[in-house]
């Protein structure tokens, strides 16, 4: 670790404890002179007698800061080496403000039996914290960073291996104003060379092997040579952000998981999927009456085409509901029309003017209301508002083991491929839309998608 990051480490400690002594007097002085800067402070009832300065200071001000910074070093916020973004850092400080004034409120209610003696005095406190402890660190920051760009601090960082380092990581070294990147060398006896002239902090191994000779030669040189190691994964490099670091017993390991949809995000995506597609079924069920005798007029029994699709991890069957907007026997004649097939890109069946439509189940397709049943599978929990396009069977057995990837979450009644252009997308592009939307899953991006649809289906781009 380089001294520079060490005692920009340690000094936060001391500037932490300067902006709580400062929002703790600041607050003391202005109620002092029954003058509050924050408006609702003076809703308060009048505090009582307040206590002398000095009794302050002893009693309160210096246990206070104390427990504050206790607060910060349990939250990391005096992590040597900081690995949190700005934002992230402010949340922080702004939770182990909350703790700290609970915990003061705690100690005078349980232990002492009385309420603190000024609620002004510890509200104004609390946020007269956040502002100064926030603005101390932000200069911090800014002077470490005009440092770095002096040269001072900045960790000198070669990569090693038969492979070169995959451009991601190069253009995050070059680019990170902690990091100076000398470059690529070919084996530890390039590395030896080079220490010989320079010392480094860091060496990149790209192409590691666990138990091969050369890894733990190069592993024990830079222990002994106080040079850190460290290793890119050889493997799902293109998705860092699903590989995890946990622990098995003493061990650490990286673990892989195919979806961010996991844990708590499941549970939310399955709960706003019953709420809406409930709320979905209520409302739109006069509509979907007026539909379903629609479709019987038109072209008689029965209302609804049930297709069997492949659903999540690639075994459950999904039997999916839409309005019939073709003869009752399409499937049949399918076999005819094969030849017309317009998409030759991949396994999909899609012809222009299909025969097979009916009347108004043009209009349903034009509009995409013959999909509005979805909302009763959704509600069962065979689909999601949001996914991959569900699949048929026989289209599931012609895909290479990439696309069979898409199975990893459930199929849905819109997705990231319907909102990028429906039909007029190859095949590979709609798989690649899907995979997408599994690896970077969020509530966020299902409710963007979920606003696109609305947007696509009314300018009808893309529909057959």
């Amino acid at each position: 670790m380089k001294k520079s990051e060490a005692m920009f480490g340690l000094v936060r400690i001391p500037l932490d404890a300067l902006a709580v002594a400062a929002a703790l007097l600041l607050a003391f002085r202005l109620r002092q002179d029954n003058f509050d800067l924050l408006p609702f402070t003076r809703l308060l009832e009048p505090a009582r007698s307040l206590p002398d300065l000095g009794y302050f200071v002893k009693f309160f001000v210096l246990p206070d800061i104390l427990l504050f910074i206790v607060i910060a070093a349990v939250m990391g916020l005096y992590a040597l080496r900081s690995t949190i973004g700005a934002w992230a850092e402010i949340g922080r400080v702004i939770v182990t403000t909350l703790l700290w004034v609970v915990i003061i409120n705690a100690w005078f209610f349980f232990v002492l039996k009385e309420l603190f003696f000024s609620r002004a005095v510890l509200l104004q406190s609390m946020v007269f914290t956040v502002v100064f402890v926030s603005l101390l660190r932000a200069a911090l920051v800014l002077l470490q960073r005009a440092m770095l760009k002096e040269g001072v601090g900045k960790m000198l960082v070669v990569s090693l291996g038969a492979r070169q380092l995959v451009t991601h990581a190069k253009d995050m070294l070059t680019n990170d104003e902690h990091y100076h990147y000398l470059g690529h060398l070919p084996d530890l006896d390039a590395l030896k060379r080079v220490l010989h002239q320079q010392q480094m902090d860091l060496v990149i191994q790209t192409d590691p092997n666990a138990g091969s000779d050369e890894t733990l030669r190069l592993i024990e040189y830079c222990r002994s040579h106080h040079v850190g190691y460290g290793y890119l994964p050889p493997v799902l490099a293109d998705v860092p952000h699903l590989l995890q670091v946990e622990r098995l017993g003493l061990l650490p390991l990286v673990r892989f998981q195919p979806t961010p949809l996991d844990g708590w995000g499941r549970v939310f995506k399955r709960l706003f999927d019953l709420l809406v597609s409930a709320v979905g079924l209520v409302v739109l069920s006069p509509f979907l009456l007026l539909i379903a005798i629609s479709v019987l007029i038109d072209g008689g029994l029965p209302i609804f085409y049930i297709s069997t699709r492949v659903g999540e991890y690639g075994r459950r069957l999904v039997h999916l509901l839409k309005f019939r907007s073709m003869v009752c026997n399409a499937d049949a004649l399918k076999a005819q029309i094969l030849d017309k097939n317009h998409r030759t890109d991949g396994p999909l069946f899609k012809m222009h003017n299909d025969p097979r439509v009916t009347r108004f189940g043009r209009i349903l397709r034009r509009w995409t209301i013959d999909e509005l049943p979805q909302f009763w599978n959704v509600f069962k929990g065979d689909m999601s508002l949001v996914g991959p396009r569900p699949h048929l069977p026989q289209e599931v057995e012609r895909y290479t083991p990439e696309q069979r990837r898409v199975f990893a979450v459930k199929p849905g009644m819109t997705g990231l491929a319907q909102v990028s252009g429906r039909s007029n997308l190859t095949f590979n592009e709609e798989v690649q839309l899907d995979l997408r939307y599994i690896e970077e899953w969020s509530m966020l991006l299902d409710l963007w998608i979920l606003w696109r649809t609305i947007f696509t289906v009314l300018s009808r781009r893309g529909a057959d």
